[in-house]
């Protein structure tokens, strides 16, 4: 291809015959038009006559003209003008290899990179070359270059990921690529180590040109206290003039939805990378804080998680009247408020006061029996998540707690007296602590040889004690025990909290020993060490944009490779659980910088966005044939033989020059009239042959069987029990698919149902405009009041906060769903009734005397509950159910019941309201026997 400005010709050498128009001028201009000729007898007298000096008439220069333009524009238009065209291979170059970085940094403008990488394919697949597309953070094993159609179809399950691409696996990648072939590199514009080599040896496979785009690129790194306000620093590139992000708090309310709880303003000066800006949270506000986040931006680096480093626990120090009279060092509290101080809130006091302040630990320091009602208290606020950590000493060492049976504040039984070591009637020298065990939350943590015990509290030998204990002696007695009361924890350590039974409390192992308990705060500079011999199992993990969502199904990974190893598919971003609580691992880190990718001059680089191509050479064609037509009618009309061919140039040249009325018809005409894609016709066909119901996709193959199946059997119990005759139900995608067709959709919702998109969005609101339902179903029982606790009640949550819901309320006891076809009081389906929310009624009271208030107004948009009613209606082929409901009789009454509803809600969402009419009243009043 050969290019002139914007235009390029793709047969280039044709244009040569644009130097022949000036001798075809001369041609034209020696050929006259043909003469007009006319019978008359006069001219008889003149035969035989000679005119000695003849002249030839000439063509007009206009006309010649006109001929000339037509020749040139068939020329040009021969030679395949095309408008902004692309650099095109040439036909017959070799394999073209298409890279895209894949990273977090490409996720915000994903969509238009498939739209480029398509291009590039179908420019390959016009000129019949091969090709591959590779992600360079998803590797595959092997590169293998297929013909361009077969790659399109593969570009869905290209997506970017949350990390950079290892270079060791791209060196090994790289090794193993062999021939020739063209290399063009989606870059993400983010400059790393791993670039060069690889960019290096790809040229020796052929040449490479890179397309990157320059644009801002915003990230968070993690959140750290500092003198006690959260420091957040966000990063850029490039960098340039003053700019300012506002950053947002988000994390949970009191009622467990998800809020944004404190915004600020980031201000990078002119020139500077770094920004920064502290916020101030109450720590009530501040232990809420599950994320920090660039708003605006749509990438897994502009998301910052938080985790118990910035979380400042409450701890409550039990102080007994021995406490409080006791010398500074020598108070069993003292070295306990040394070691916690600096990174939790303390909070001192007798154990009826700390108790309802439900504080995250309650210490108690040499507590002997309690008081049966402080005892029953604090076995309550145990069971409930707390964790009581105590400390021996001569008091619990004299008294009897933990002598006789299981006492549930202590975690193992203990024998009478103490153990004293290293005296004049000791067993021997001061013991040293052993090792850590594997499982024990300790283990990874130095023992310095310093530390010895010389007395301690014996623990009662059992079929448990082995389990309980998480630290002991070198000569094996347990120095620490643990055990499991409800949903909190009981911990013993088996010397005093002060120096006066061991050296324990003087050591810096005593505060590494409470962070592992989960007391205080991980600072970040000595996460490694904190974090070594643990493991941790990831709960939530961070897509590309910066999504979170729920897992059960990953390995552990080590605490090691928790704090230091690098992010890939086996260390994915997100938040991740261990005994010591919970560690965020974000895609940045304290020390993360970012610098714009730079490329060698011999690297051809080109832009993301380019103007779309348009072929000129229809346009050219076409023109050269009217001005064709034209020139026929202009040598008639110059050699007389056409009537009126004034009138007709002047129409023909109104006609080329002015768009007639019709025009922007006939350019939209043929988007209107384009053929509809196969799929969404048959789709439509499907859905509009008779009454049908729709399922939404759960992204859960299970469930949306489930679905499918309860959809069927309620159009089966439809047939038989009304005049609606629904055909088979259909699964819909919001994202592809129309949804005005269905009167009703059944939405069930997993813990994992992805988030729509922005145009799902603006269908599904259409749609709730329209006057479709949609029956959201949690399935999760309502065991958490509208769902707000559980997995499937956060994600509705999610997926409903865009949506144009109206004010909701559970199902008022007069609500048209009550009667539309069955009188209902209750609407359970596989679980009993809970709340379902509706719409809520307006404010209006009942006529006297009437029962019911007269709701004559629209179809309410949503349903929404947890009984998992598609479960309850699912029939087999034979009509028979699929799963059980409840027991015996009863079960199959709930059943019934569900059915009912099923019925009401078809029947509502078909006739509307209509049973809310006041005519209808006296046949109710006399169903109901009043």
């Amino acid at each position: 291809m050969w290019n002139l400005g914007p235009v390029g010709f793709l047969a280039p050498w044709l244009l040569a015959g644009l130097v022949l128009l000036p001798v075809l001028w001369l041609i034209l201009r020696a050929v006259p038009p043909a003469p007009l000729r006319r019978r008359f007898p006069g001219v008889a007298l003149l035969l035989g006559l000679d005119d000695r000096d003849s002249q030839s008439d000439r063509t007009p220069w206009w006309l010649l003209l006109l001929r000339i333009l037509a020749v040139a524009a068939a020329i040009i238009g021969f030679a395949g003008p095309v408008l902004n065209p692309s650099d095109r291979p040439a036909p017959g170059s070799g394999p073209l290899l298409i890279l895209a970085d894949g990273t977090w940094a490409d996720a915000r403008d994903w969509p238009v990179r498939i739209a480029r990488i398509e291009t590039l394919l179908a420019e390959a697949r016009r000129t019949g070359r091969p090709a591959a597309v590779v992600a360079l953070t998803d590797l595959p094993d092997a590169t293998r270059f297929d013909p361009a159609e077969a790659v399109l179809t593969g570009l869905p399950g290209l997506a970017p990921r949350p990390w950079e691409p290892d270079a060791t696996a791209l060196a090994d990648w790289a090794e193993g690529l062999e021939g020739r072939f063209e290399t063009v590199w989606l870059s993400d514009g983010l400059a790393r180590d791993s670039r060069a080599p690889l960019r290096d040896a790809l040229e020796d496979h052929g040449p490479v040109r890179v397309i990157q785009t320059p644009r801002r690129i915003l990230a968070l790194r993690p959140p750290q206290i500092e003198d006690g306000a959260i420091a957040i620093e966000a990063l850029r590139t490039p960098t340039g003039g003053a700019a300012e992000a506002a950053i947002a708090a988000h994390g949970l309310d009191p009622a467990g939805v998800e809020r944004r709880l404190a915004t600020a303003t980031l201000s990078f000066a002119p020139g500077d990378a770094v920004a920064r800006v502290a916020i101030n949270l109450p720590p009530e506000l501040r232990n809420r804080v599950t994320r920090f986040e660039i708003e605006g931006q749509r990438s897994a680096a502009a998301v910052a998680l938080t985790d118990d480093a910035l979380r400042r626990r409450e701890v409550g120090l039990v102080e007994s009247r021995e406490t409080r009279e006791a010398t500074e060092l020598m108070s069993p509290l003292h070295y306990l408020r040394v070691a916690l101080e600096p990174q939790a809130d303390l909070v001192s006091g007798d154990l009826s006061a700390l108790i309802p302040a439900n504080p995250d630990v309650i210490v108690l320091a040499d507590a002997g029996t309690l008081p049966p009602a402080e005892a029953e208290a604090l076995q309550e606020w145990v069971a409930a998540g707390g964790l009581l950590l105590r400390f021996a000493g001569p008091r619990l060492a004299a008294s009897d707690a933990g002598r006789e049976g299981d006492d549930p504040l202590m975690p193992v039984r203990l024998r009478a007296g103490g153990r004293s070591v290293g005296g004049t009637m000791s067993w021997g020298e001061p013991k040293t602590i052993a090792p850590f065990e594997a499982d024990s939350p300790f283990f990874g943590l130095p023992v310095p040889g310093d530390v010895t015990v010389r007395a301690q509290v014996v623990a009662q030998p059992g079929p448990d004690l082995a389990a309980r204990v998480i630290a002991q002696l070198s000569d094996g007695t347990p120095l620490v025990t643990r055990k499991g009361l409800g949903e909190g924890q009981v911990v013993l350590i088996h010397v005093t909290a002060n120096a006066e039974w061991s050296s324990l409390p003087l050591s810096g192992l005593f505060v590494s020993m409470l962070e592992r308990l989960a007391i205080s705060a991980r600072s970040g500079g000595d996460a490694a060490a904190d974090l070594a011999g643990t493991s941790w199992r990831p709960v939530e993990v961070m897509d590309a944009e910066g999504r979170l969502r729920e897992t059960d199904t990953r390995a552990a990974v080590t605490g090691e490779d928790l704090a230091e190893g690098d992010l890939g598919p086996d260390l994915p971003p997100g938040l991740y659980e261990g005994e010591a609580g919970r560690f965020a691992r974000n895609v940045t880190g304290p020390e993360t910088t970012l610098a714009p990718a730079r490329w060698p001059a011999r690297i051809a680089i080109e832009g993301l966005d380019r103007p779309a191509e348009r072929p000129l050479a229809g346009l050219l064609l076409a023109g050269a044939v009217a001005l064709l037509a034209l020139d026929a009618l202009a040598s008639l009309a110059v050699g007389g033989r056409l009537r009126g061919a004034r009138a007709a140039l002047v129409a023909l040249a109104l006609a080329l020059v002015l768009p007639g009325p019709g025009a922007e018809a006939q350019e939209a005409a043929p988007s209107a009239a384009a053929p509809m894609d196969p799929r969404a016709e048959a789709f439509a066909q499907a859905a509009t042959r008779s009454v049908v119901l729709g399922h939404i996709l759960s992204g859960d193959a299970r469930v949306d069987d489930i679905a499918r199946q309860g959809l069927e059997g309620l159009g089966r119990t439809l047939w038989q029990r009304t005049s609606v005759e629904p055909a088979a139900p259909m699964a819909v995608d919001p994202e592809t698919d129309e949804l005005a067709f269905f009167p009703l959709l059944y939405w069930p919702i997993t813990g994992d149902t992805p988030i729509p998109s922005g145009a799902a969005y603006d269908r599904l609101n259409a749609y709730l405009r329209g006057g479709g339902m949609i029956v959201f179903d949690t399935r999760d029982a309502g065991i958490a009041g509208f769902g707000t606790t559980t997995p499937e009640g956060r994600r509705l949550q999610a997926i409903a906060r865009p949506l144009d819901i109206p004010p909701l309320s559970p199902v008022p006891e007069d609500h048209v769903l009550t009667r539309t076809f069955y009188l209902l009081q209750d609407f359970p389906g596989r679980h009993r009734g809970r709340e379902v929310w509706v719409e809520a009624a307006p404010d209006e009271e009942p006529t006297p005397g009437m029962p019911f208030r007269n709701l004559n107004d629209n179809v309410t948009p949503v349903v929404i509950g947890g009984n998992d009613w598609a479960a309850a209606w699912a029939m087999d082929e034979v009509g028979m159910p699929r799963y059980p409901v409840g027991r015996g009789m009863a079960g199959e009454r709930q059943r019934e019941i569900a059915y009912r509803f099923g019925v009401n809600l078809v029947m509502h969402v078909l006739t509307g309201n209509y049973k809310s009419d006041q005519v209808h009243v006296p046949a109710l009043l006399d169903r109901l026997g009043q």
